[in-house]
């Protein structure tokens, strides 16, 4: 919490999306959450706020759980070097998204997804809520709608997307569901706790299955070369776990083995990450030693 203080005045809230741009940029919150399920937190760490970009991991995970690994033929796995909402390579690359975690990849994802289980937007909330055992975990409708209301770009890539026959459902649907997992809410004990089955190497909390380990060790690799958009070599540098940000300040990292730990400051940078949870992931590995490095 000491190293993200100096510096949570450098970041500001994510003003593009109306409903988020108040966010006071001074909060700040971090939880850890071990792999027998011990959390621990300090600051505002049971604040909730929108997981925004975040919910795209859990999105992933479920649907390579349903039996989706056919989905690796529609969006890669590489770094893409662009920002996080950038159309340029689409109509280069046949529209295939770079990989899942940019806004493209999450919305073939998110289709996927609703291919598979009939309700992305419940899927995700109905695993959030078990895995943390909150069941007041909800979308926030008015950050929702004000991400609908805004959401040009998005549309933009869905359309073009689609154009190429990578979108299986309606684009509005799929938009609708995008839009609606990103805009959940929850706090930092509950996604560090609903992160574990990455720590878990797969397993849930009840000890049940979701993913095999080598799909878990898969996803914690993009996690570490794409979590953080075009930022993820300096997160890799400075914190040395796989992580999953959010525009809403959130970053959820995964602690393969140990944990999870999720940090939370709504100021961001240009990239699109909180300064305030890089500097205290960073802070967190170089006192506790916890990295995959």
């Amino acid at each position: 919490m000491k190293a993200a203080r100096p510096v949570l005045d450098r970041g500001r809230p994510a003003d593009y999306i109306p409903a988020l741009a108040c966010a006071d940029p001074q909060r700040f919150g971090m939880a850890l959450a071990t792999v027998d399920g011990e959390v621990h937190g300090v600051g505002d760490w049971r604040e909730p706020f929108s997981v925004q970009s975040i919910s795209k991991l859990f999105a992933l995970a479920l649907a390579l759980s349903h039996g989706g690994n056919a989905l690796w033929q529609r969006v890669s796995r590489e770094p893409s070097g662009n920002p996080f909402n950038s159309l340029i390579q689409l109509e280069s690359e046949q529209g295939i998204p770079r990989n899942p975690f940019i806004n493209a990849g999450a919305l073939v994802v998110t289709d996927a997804l609703l291919s598979l289980t009939g309700d992305a937007r419940g899927a995700v909330v109905d695993f959030l809520r078990e895995e943390s055992g909150n069941p007041a975990i909800d979308t926030d409708r008015a950050v929702a709608e004000s991400e609908a209301g805004h959401g040009h770009r998005n549309a933009a890539l869905a359309h073009f997307m689609a154009s190429f026959g990578n979108l299986h459902n309606p684009v509005d649907d799929v938009l609708g569901h995008y839009f609606a997992h990103c805009s959940i809410s929850a706090d930092c004990r509950d996604l560090a706790l609903a992160g574990g089955f990455l720590a878990r190497h797969g397993l849930r909390a009840d000890g049940s299955r979701l993913l095999s380990r080598g799909d878990a060790k898969r996803i914690n690799a993009v996690l570490l070369t794409c979590g953080t958009y075009d930022a993820a070599g300096e997160f890799a540098y400075r914190v040395g776990l796989p992580g999953k940000s959010g525009v809403g300040g959130g970053i959820l990292a995964i602690v393969p083995g140990r944990g999870a730990v999720c940090a939370w400051s709504p100021g961001l940078d240009a990239a699109g990450n909180s300064v305030g949870a890089l500097a205290a992931l960073e802070d967190f590995t170089e006192r506790s030693d916890w990295s995959v490095f």
